[in-house]
């Protein structure tokens, strides 16, 4: 085989030779081949850095659309220069307000329904939750001549930055930015989050179309509602549908309709309002520690909808950036307080008078919880009244309550 003729009728080259030709002429294509599966890999590195880059591009885009939804201004002077703070990684306040707008056919947003202080301090590592009183009687700033006044009408008289203002002067503290929440929207909230597990503190039932714990046939209603059932020391709850048998499926984990009703319910508190603001911490608690869980199954368009139909705030884009990027360590520990009034009834009108000592006690509280030095609180009412005012409305000074403690 190997003497046999070529077609062109050459002498036929050994198996040597052959051998020899056959690797003078491959001997560079290992190289090539290297060469080419590397050109491939920058190609393909290449299209998935444009890919990530679009993709996050557009999370970007998303992100910061629903945060210019949000954003509205307070109106109001600030005490220093929050943004410069934020990018220091120093503690910060946000005055949470929430109103019941679209539940019970309610659509005004005259005056707030809760209202609670949050103080973030990374360094701490922990974050704070002061819910305040909506009946407080105060003066609001500005607004003194109106007095008295309940806390949550200062936003009737001059939102977000006359509710800032009256809380800031009252105890002393600065008061960064502002939150609204329509209460509708943290239902939506829960369910983004996949459902949250509260312990409850009482045992009661709370029919949202009624606000109590029966049929919305007995009222006239011609819906009965649901009928949700709480259980103290428990995560799980009883889900009623249509309020009209006793027929409950039960579950350990809320949604957002249950944690709704969960912390609306005041009426058959034996703590009132107070009882409901413990509730509605316990909610806020639950989501934050779900949603620091995983962050990011919250940037979806379902999500950042939710927020931007149901939030008002004056934090821009970059301070929520911020915070993102420096302050998660605050949400490893969440503390709850409250401040206690107790019942004071003015010219026929119920309010909540909160003593001198007890407003002391909740500045002392967050002041500590923001590194800020002690202080004494502000005015007792909050904006500036005279002796001779306030007592003629049958109220105690913050002098004369000073002088009955010492």
């Amino acid at each position: 085989m190997d003497n046999e003729p070529n077609f062109d009728g050459k002498q036929p080259l050994s198996r040597v030779s052959r051998n020899n030709m056959y690797n003078q002429q491959h001997k560079n294509k290992p190289k090539k081949t290297r060469l080419r599966v590397f050109r491939i890999f920058l190609v393909a590195l290449g299209a998935l850095g444009i890919i990530l880059g679009v993709t996050a591009a557009r999370t970007y885009n998303r992100i910061h659309d629903a945060v210019d939804k949000t954003f509205s201004s307070a109106g109001v002077k600030k005490s220093r220069n929050v943004s410069a703070a934020l990018s220091k990684g120093e503690p910060f306040t946000v005055l949470l307000m929430g109103t019941d707008t679209g539940e019970l056919g309610r659509s005004d947003g005259g005056r707030t329904d809760s209202l609670m202080l949050m103080t973030v301090n990374p360094k701490q590592k922990k974050t704070t939750l002061m819910s305040i009183p909506r009946d407080t009687v105060i003066a609001p700033v500005g607004y003194e001549t109106e007095f008295p006044q309940k806390m949550n009408s200062a936003y009737e008289f001059g939102k977000e930055a006359t509710t800032m203002k009256t809380v800031q002067n009252w105890l002393n503290i600065p008061i960064d930015y502002y939150g609204m929440v329509n209460m509708r929207g943290m239902e939506d909230v829960v369910n983004e989050v996949g459902g949250i597990q509260v312990e409850s503190p009482l045992t009661f039932k709370f029919n949202p179309t009624t606000a109590h714990a029966d049929s919305g046939y007995n009222y006239g209603h011609s819906d009965p509602g649901d009928l949700y059932s709480f259980t103290k020391g428990s995560t799980t709850y009883g889900f009623n549908k249509n309020a009209t048998d006793e027929k409950y499926t039960y579950s350990d984990k809320m949604n957002g309709a249950a944690a709704l009703a969960f912390s609306r319910m005041r009426y058959d508190d034996p703590q009132g309002d107070y009882g409901r603001t413990q509730r509605q911490r316990l909610v806020l608690q639950a989501i934050m520690t779900k949603a620091k869980s995983n962050p990011t199954r919250l940037v979806n368009q379902s999500f950042l909808n939710t927020i931007s139909k149901n939030a008002r705030t004056d934090l821009t884009y970059d301070d929520m950036m911020a915070i993102v990027k420096k302050y998660l360590p605050a949400a490893n520990k969440i503390v709850t307080d409250h401040i206690q009034g107790g019942g004071q009834e003015i010219n026929g009108v119920s309010y909540e008078h909160v003593t001198r000592s007890e407003q002391q006690r909740a500045t002392n509280v967050l002041r500590k919880s923001l590194g800020l030095k002690k202080a004494k609180a502000g005015p007792l009412y909050a904006g500036k009244i005279s002796d001779y005012t306030i007592e003629s409305n049958g109220l105690t000074t913050a002098e004369t309550e000073e002088a009955s403690t010492n």
